[in-house]
């Protein structure tokens, strides 16, 4: 099993508990998916899927919870604008050192 086939079978499983108005939790993915709860809390991608989708369920789309999603996706843009400039730059100096 690939590490993307099982990141999809984490995904899945938590839209399906949602759809069904189950708690996402750790326990309840790991019983869907046939993953140890261990696995599910040591792989950081895994468990940022599933803290995701326990924080839209805790949010429910609600004004307070929309603005915090946006904050915290501005977060991750400016993050990537930072570490973009920090790319420019060092290739700037590679290439003045080329040349």
């Amino acid at each position: 099993m690939t590490h993307a086939s099982t990141l999809n079978r984490v995904e899945r499983a938590c839209a399906q508990l949602h759809r069904d108005g189950r708690a996402v939790t750790f326990t309840a993915v790991a019983a869907v998916t046939g993953l140890g709860r261990t696995t599910l809390y040591r792989h950081p991608a895994l468990r940022v899927v599933i803290d995701e989708h326990r924080r839209r369920t805790a949010t429910g789309g609600t004004l307070a919870g929309l603005t915090d999603e946006i904050a915290t996706l501005r977060a991750a843009v400016d993050a990537i604008a930072a570490r973009v400039r920090q790319h420019e730059e060092q290739l700037r100096r590679l290439t003045a050192r080329t040349r």
